[in-house]
């Protein structure tokens, strides 16, 4: 767990209900949280997702890749008035414990965790360790990444993606984005997804490429290179606490 923030700035961009969590932990620790949230997301409802309820009993895995996947699949079969206790004869697997704890919400446990919160790692881990008869079912949003589905295509594993969110960037926040680069004196700006390191440089009118940016994993520490961000530090365990450890630790080291 992170030691002192030492009241550092801290630009938190993830999706607005996501973020008062960040916030909390960010003024829990001696931080001052600024929120402009960079996306929206929403639940998807279409024919294809319905059909994907009705064949539930056909898909021998359900994986979840993010928390955001696991509340809208129940909030999709709530309102397709789908008994989901179907899923208690499904084997479950999730991308991180974050998503483990969520499933539990609901009243399932994953029988499969990968040691790496990320696609790449779930795909190689999961493949190494099982062999799959049937289909599996990929849960999904519009802008996952297609890891998964590639490797899997090279193992010849049949699987169905089932996208159940829409992530779309959040332009309302424009003004408000550039406002704060310009007139506050940012130390940090945290991205939780590539997401919202694309929105940040799709919206911001003042990025300079060399402000010190958190990443939450190794994929968005990629993605937030290929932008032009020079200085980056990126969490050990990709959780939200991760990061602030690391931001606490990047302090300390720095002598901030």
């Amino acid at each position: 767990m992170p030691n002192s923030l030492h009241g550092k700035k801290i630009l938190i961009t993830r999706e607005a209900r996501q973020a008062n969590e960040f916030t909390e932990k960010v003024l829990k620790y001696g931080g001052k949280p600024i929120e402009v949230p960079l996306l929206k997301l929403t639940g998807k409802n279409h024919t294809d997702n319905r059909r994907f309820f009705q064949d539930l009993t056909m898909y021998e895995w359900i994986f979840f890749t993010s928390t955001n996947g696991v509340h809208y699949f129940f909030q999709l079969a709530s309102e397709y008035q789908i008994d989901t206790g179907v899923l208690k004869d499904k084997k479950l697997a999730v991308v991180g414990h974050k998503t483990g704890n969520v499933l539990k919400t609901y009243g399932f446990t994953a029988d499969f965790i990968p040691t790496t919160y990320n696609a790449t790692v779930m795909a190689s881990e999961f493949l190494n360790r099982y062999t799959v008869d049937n289909p599996i079912l990929l849960v999904r949003g519009n802008r996952s990444r297609d890891v998964i589905p590639v490797e899997f295509s090279k193992h010849g594993v049949a699987y169905d993606s089932m996208e159940v969110y829409e992530i779309t960037y959040n332009y309302q926040m424009t003004e408000r984005l550039n406002a704060v680069s310009r007139d506050y004196d940012i130390d940090f700006i945290t991205f939780t997804s590539p997401s919202t390191v694309e929105a940040f440089t799709e919206m911001t009118m003042v990025h300079s490429g060399n402000e010190v940016c958190v990443c939450i994993g190794t994929t968005t520490e990629m993605r937030a290179r290929e932008l032009g961000f020079t200085t980056i530090i990126t969490a050990e365990e990709f959780t939200i606490d991760g990061m602030l450890t690391c931001i606490s630790e990047f302090i300390a080291q720095k002598g901030l």
